[in-house]
């Protein structure tokens, strides 16, 4: 059984700032990861991210052997939804090196508490809903990630405050909050809301150590809030899309308008897929302006969160 406070507590130690490097579909890779974790910020990327079986295993041994006990530590995101294909193959690894954390999403977490726990991990549920995030914890999840509205390609519909503080009247355990949160001083606020962790992705996406193209960079940095367009057209899931991406791919207002049926039984990297063009972005898309590392963004998340 795992000791949920003291593990937290453990987790907490090892970092700088109280702060994820969110996992973001194709974007996430093993340098992202590791810079995160020698930066002082928890990493995390989505397995599916890697192509191939062995493509994890590579990545998930690179980045076990370079995190040490005096970085942050990192983090595995899961797809659990019962259409996924490599849940098994995923969930073994996750066996085998033992990741402190691993983030479930579009799926309950239930399927990797036995996993997770046997080894004293903790196990968080990616939820959008209060009704999601009672259905995660009766499920068996230690802690929560309140997906706002703000956030990039799986976004909620609930503001941020409101959810906080909803969850929280029935609720006491660990809470991760994402969704348009780009700077120190969001981090101090969303601690102060009742958060133990800031999760943002957005204010990462273009950095060096980022898998994506450099058109994809200069899209980020022109882009603002105004700039994105909320559908479930893509994915299934609801997402924030760069209407530069959107227009490029030829999408009208009446196919972003649609729903697509949620199906992670095929080859999630295949070309031919919505997402391989259409590329999404949080409501702070506005704070990424130019070429960084990642060490120099959480340089400055860390000068801004002491200023706050």
């Amino acid at each position: 059984m795992t000791d949920t406070k003291a593990t937290l507590a453990a987790i907490k130690a090892r970092t700088k700032l109280p702060a994820i490097c969110a996992p973001m579909f194709l974007v996430t890779g093993p340098e992202m990861v590791i810079a995160a974790c020698k930066s002082g910020v928890i990493g995390s990327f989505p397995a599916t991210n890697a192509r191939t079986e062995d493509q994890l295993r590579d990545w998930i041994a690179q980045i076990d052997a370079a995190v040490g006990p005096a970085d942050a530590p990192w983090a595995m995101n899961m797809i659990t939804h019962t259409s996924y294909g490599r849940f098994d193959a995923e969930l073994a690894l996750v066996a085998e090196f033992q990741p402190g954390m691993v983030i479930t999403a579009l799926g309950g977490p239930h399927r990797v508490t036995d996993v997770v726990h046997g080894y004293g991990g903790l196990v968080f549920a990616d939820v959008n809903s209060p009704r999601f995030a009672r259905k995660a914890l009766d499920k068996g999840a230690d802690g929560l990630v309140l997906v706002c509205s703000g956030a990039g390609g799986h976004t909620g519909d609930y503001a941020m405050m409101p959810f906080i503080d909803e969850v929280r009247s029935f609720f006491d355990g660990p809470l991760i909050v994402g969704g348009g949160i780009g700077t120190g001083r969001a981090i101090k606020a969303v601690e102060t809301l009742g958060a133990d962790f800031a999760y943002l992705g957005t204010r990462f996406l273009a950095t060096e150590e980022s898998l994506i193209n450099d058109a994809y960079r200069q899209m980020v940095w022109d882009s603002g809030m105004e700039d994105l367009i909320a559908s479930r057209a893509i994915t299934g899931a609801l997402g924030n899309w760069m209407r530069a991406s959107v227009e490029a791919a030829g999408l009208t207002p009446e196919d972003m308008a649609a729903t697509a049926k949620i199906d992670f039984s095929q080859d999630m990297h295949n070309s031919a897929k919505a997402w391989k063009s259409v590329w999404s972005a949080g409501q702070g898309v506005g704070t990424v302006t130019g070429r960084e590392t990642v060490a120099e963004v959480v340089a400055k998340l860390a000068a801004e969160y002491d200023a706050a």
